[in-house]
């Protein structure tokens, strides 16, 4: 919980209660479910909470926004980034009922009025649309390229543009180099925002709609 403090100091009381809850609801509901490695639990404020919340040091988002989470697991990065941006709404989905069920669960608990969580592939929605789309380790940008056409609002209300935000790690530069020509992208070093080795090679990639 520290680690969150030291980057974001300024959290309000509910948003500091909201994350300190976080430590115990995952570790109770990773031994029912395994939704993060087992050795990996004791990393969960690093690894997953403040890997999340890299979105939001990279971009600003306008309160009334809806962001969809596309494969969101255990409910990352969505329920992170709930907690921090409480007037944007938020849709985290999987294909995995038994995730979806603890990231409800999660929700619940935490008295998350802008999420809900449902069990749907992002190719099986049908009318809905998003300013931004969101995801952590699904697939490479290409795939989650064609996921996600036609899924975007056609009203801005953003400093940029809607479209795809996902967290990278590795060899970010063969993905993009796979995307077609002429699209937007950028790239932003996590660690720019956060010191610790774990984001050294770490990435905020954005693919304009």
């Amino acid at each position: 919980m520290e680690l969150i403090l030291k980057y974001f100091p300024d959290l309000t009381a509910s948003q500091r209660r909201h994350f300190e809850m976080l430590g115990d609801l995952y570790k109770d509901w990773n031994a029912k479910v395994n939704l993060i490695s087992r050795k990996d639990i004791g990393n969960l404020y690093e690894r997953h909470v403040l890997h999340s919340l890299a979105i939001a040091k990279a971009f600003k988002f306008s309160d009334g926004s809806e962001i969809l989470d596309v494969g969101t697991g255990g409910g990352f990065p969505g329920v992170p980034l709930a907690i921090i941006l409480p007037e944007v709404g938020f849709h985290l989905i999987d294909g995995t009922l038994k995730k979806v069920k603890v990231v409800q669960e999660v929700v619940q608990a935490l008295g998350l009025e802008n999420a809900r969580a449902q069990q749907v592939r992002v190719e099986e929605l049908k009318n809905a649309r998003y300013d931004f789309i969101v995801t952590r380790a699904v697939a490479e940008m290409e795939q989650l390229r064609t996921w996600t056409l036609n899924r975007f609002k056609t009203k801005q209300q953003n400093p940029m543009p809607n479209g795809l935000i996902a967290l990278k790690g590795g060899n970010v530069i063969h993905e993009m180099k796979a995307l077609p020509k002429g699209e937007y992208t950028e790239t932003h070093p996590i660690k720019n925002f956060f010191k610790e080795p774990y984001f050294e090679e770490k990435y905020v990639v954005y693919l304009q709609a």
